[in-house]
């Protein structure tokens, strides 16, 4: 029987939905309107073969907000555009800079993307632009791959220069004499994806723009930055944070949409005692393949190499029952090769590849065409990366699809009981923190070996003088006679710093699989141990990693690569000693305090959790040394006059319970990863004397994550107890307080009450918990 045959998205909709076992798990069925286009006509002053060129291509005016950025740059103004995918941001940055080119030869300007793929692909775009308006233009790519006469070349003549921040500050920056032609000139700097710097990469990339600003006005440059970011809460905000300058926020989109329908799917429980939910895994595939057998274009989204490699098999598998089209399937991840990955890209602008399972590499503005319809394999972390991905299907004029699939995880299980936090909330806001003092001393390192600090010059917030003593006593600089700065040691600040972690120490991760060992990344110094300890799998690049030895005087830890069907969790014995108080207020049912403390940590033991099911699988014992963090938290004291009835095991029952749950709202409020975000309670706290909640950053000096929780106590309390009040567990799982085993049957309820006293509902504040 014949099961591949071609149908317009809407019938494969009305199909799919025709399945019960996909009826029974919508929890949301929303449809998105089609927009009209809002067109502005071409500017006066555009360069006549632009013009043309662009009347080529089909393009006979501008959207709104390609004009709106364009005219602002124009007038010597910085801007933020933040607009959804497919929308012609690059139109945004590409005009303005082959403009300059063409009234001035010796204009230069760098582009800044996260990825290398990205830089590839925008490149590309760049050229054929720059071709049909017959403008000649020297654009490269700089960055580790880019062969050592070519970089000469892009030195001494490269007009544009793409790369990404690592490079610009371990390898630009330090040898700025090389490329003096490039300071001397830029006109313009390009931050794309800028939603992606956030956290500690963020903070780090900050600081990074300080320092290029920094040799910019040293060559008497003064360049425009342009920043791009998908719809975050804070874009404007996060810009001027990154580049310490105030844009032009430009925001309201003017390109067109097809009507999109999305469907969010929850599976159902299978164990409702255990709060236990069927696979994700199944629902993705009756999906992408009904869309796939109806000759529509799929892209799916997995979070990992190995749930990227799966799904790619049991489509496979299924389209080859159904005699469908399984070579036009394709995966799509890190790992694979720069020519696969080119050719797959290829594949699907041009049809011939109808399918592709992808990890979010493809997630961020590659061209990859048109597609009918995007299926993701679980919550991405973020409404922004959520709308990114299903923002790759519908880039027609026409009706499209996207298809979320929640696991059993407790960020997805929030976004599946709680839809309008996808479809109404405002975004989350993307946070970093550029005065974190681990970085900014890293970074003033390796400003002061690029050029001289003057008396009582600015670096960041603050003048650097104090800071730059603080140096001086270790013999990193000195001051001379004439009151400046000088860098006084034989090392190389810029490779000392990795621009993905907070500390200095970091351990190297060293792959021992292949032909001779390498190094595939590091890890900073306080998550070692429960990322990298002896039997844990690591995840890089989406690829399993079973780390084999950890050799902690030497930081280094050997692995090997793997593929399997879990991951690990590391066990900590925390204390938590709070050191200051920056703010404190009353709430119902205690008072939330926002300050520095200092957190010891011993990793204890690790658990095997299956992938999907997060069933325990064995655990493991962890032999390493305690370390100390000294950062900052966010924390909720009950009082005890509310909880005097409670027994002192039933308060630390819901104490964590309640934590667990606050944990996983903040991470979808502060878009940020749930492991940010340390956890610890105390029944009794030695400080406090009282029963308190810690919230902790996970990063030495913290990225401001606690201080947006303080500002946001009451939301993130009653979104606790919502998530906690909607799961469908009978007394706790892992989706909201935590396994139903760790609290003894009683965390669910015990939990609920204590969000209820927090969240100032008189009815459950008086008295112990009832029987």
């Amino acid at each position: 029987m014949r099961l591949y045959a071609s149908a317009t998205v809407a019938e494969v909709l009305d199909r799919l939905l025709a399945d019960p076992a996909v009826a029974e798990a919508v929890v949301a069925d929303r449809t998105l309107p089609a927009r009209a286009a809002d067109m502005r006509p071409f500017p006066d002053w555009l360069d006549a073969g632009l013009r043309s060129g662009l009347e080529g291509r089909g393009v006979t005016g501008l959207y709104s907000h390609q004009a709106e950025a364009i005219e602002a740059l124009r007038g010597g103004r910085d801007v933020c555009i933040v607009t959804p995918t497919a929308s012609g941001k690059s139109l945004c940055y590409d005009l303005p800079v082959l403009q300059a080119v063409a009234e001035d030869a010796s204009t230069r300007a760098l582009y800044l993307f996260p990825t290398k793929a990205l830089g590839q692909d925008q490149l590309a775009g760049f050229h054929e632009l720059a071709d049909a308006a017959g403008i000649e233009v020297a654009a490269a790519i700089y960055d580790g791959d880019t062969p050592a006469p070519v970089r000469q070349t892009v030195r001494a003549a490269g007009q544009v220069v793409v790369t990404n921040p690592d490079m610009l500050h371990a390898a630009i920056l330090p040898h700025h004499t090389k490329w003096f032609q490039l300071f001397e000139q830029l006109r313009y700097v390009v931050v794309d994806e800028a939603h992606t710097y956030r956290g500690v990469f963020g903070s780090h990339v900050a600081n990074v723009l300080r320092r290029l600003l920094r040799l910019c006005a040293h060559y008497g440059s003064a360049p425009r930055i342009i920043t791009c970011s998908a719809t975050i809460g804070n874009p404007g905000q996060l810009a001027e944070t990154l580049t310490g300058r105030a844009p032009v926020l430009v925001d309201r989109n003017g390109a067109p949409a097809g009507e999109k329908r999305v469907l969010i799917l929850n599976p159902p429980v299978v164990d409702a005692r255990l709060g236990v939910r069927a696979s994700a895994y199944g629902l993705v595939e009756r999906a992408a393949v009904t869309f796939l057998r109806a000759d529509r274009q799929t892209i799916v989204f997995g979070r990992s190499r190995t749930s990227v490699e799966l799904l790619l098999t049991r489509l496979r598998e299924a389209l080859r029952e159904g005699r469908g089209p399984v070579g036009r399937v394709r995966g799509y991840r890190g790992g694979y090769l720069p020519s696969e990955r080119r050719a797959i890209e290829h594949g699907l602008r041009s049809g011939d590849v109808l399918g592709v399972v992808s990890t979010n590499a493809l997630e961020l503005g590659i061209d990859i065409g048109r597609l009918d319809a995007a299926v993701l394999a679980g919550y991405p972390g973020s409404i922004a990366a959520t709308w990114q991905q299903i923002g790759r299907a519908g880039r027609r004029r026409e009706l499209s699809a996207a298809v979320l699939v929640a696991t059993s995880g407790p960020v997805d299980q929030y976004v599946a009981t709680h839809p309008d936090v996808l479809f109404e909330a405002s975004p989350e806001e993307a946070r970093l923190d550029p005065e974190n003092l681990h970085v900014l001393l890293a970074h003033l390192r390796a400003a002061a070996f690029e050029l001289p600090f003057e008396p009582g010059e600015r670096f960041g917030a603050a003048p650097a003088d104090d800071l730059l003593a603080f140096l001086g006593e270790d013999g990193h600089v000195r001051q001379a006679a004439d009151g400046r700065w000088y860098w006084a040691s034989e090392n190389f600040p810029a490779s000392e710093i990795s621009l993905r972690v907070a500390s200095p120490g970091n351990v190297l991760i060293i792959d021992t699989g292949g032909d001779r060992p390498r190094v595939v990344g590091e890890v900073d110094l306080f998550s070692a141990p429960t990322l990298v300890h002896e039997g844990a799998i690591y995840l890089h690049e989406s690829r399993q990693y079973h780390v084999d030895r950890l050799d902690w005087d030497e930081r280094k830890a050997y692995v090997r690569p793997v593929d399997v069907d879990h991951f690990t969790q590391a066990e900590l014995a925390v204390t938590l000693k709070p050191l200051e108080a920056f703010a404190s207020d009353a709430v119902p049912g205690g008072e939330r305090v926002h300050g520095e403390v200092m957190v010891s940590s011993l990793a204890t033991i690790y658990k095997k959790l299956r992938l999907e099911s997060l069933e325990n699988l064995g655990w493991g014992r962890i032999h390493l040394p305690e370390l100390e963090l000294h950062t900052t938290a966010y924390w909720v004291a009950v009082d005890p006059a509310a909880v005097a009835g409670w027994r002192r095991d039933e308060l630390d029952v819901a104490l964590v319970g309640a934590g667990r749950a606050l944990q996983t709202v903040a991470s979808v409020l502060l878009m940020s990863d749930p492991r940010d975000l340390g956890l610890v309670s105390q029944v009794r706290s030695p400080h406090a004397e009282r029963p308190v909640v810690y919230l902790y950053d996970g990063v030495p000096g913290g990225v401001g994550l606690a201080a947006r929780l303080f500002e946001r106590h009451a939301e993130l309390v009653a979104g606790a107890r919502d998530l906690v009040a909607d799961c469908p567990c009978d007394a706790g799982c892992p989706a909201c307080t935590g396994p139903r085993l760790e609290s003894g049957g009683e965390g669910k309820r015990l939990a609920s009450r204590l969000l209820a006293l927090l969240s100032g509902a008189r009815a459950d504040i008086a008295g112990a918990p009832a029987a």
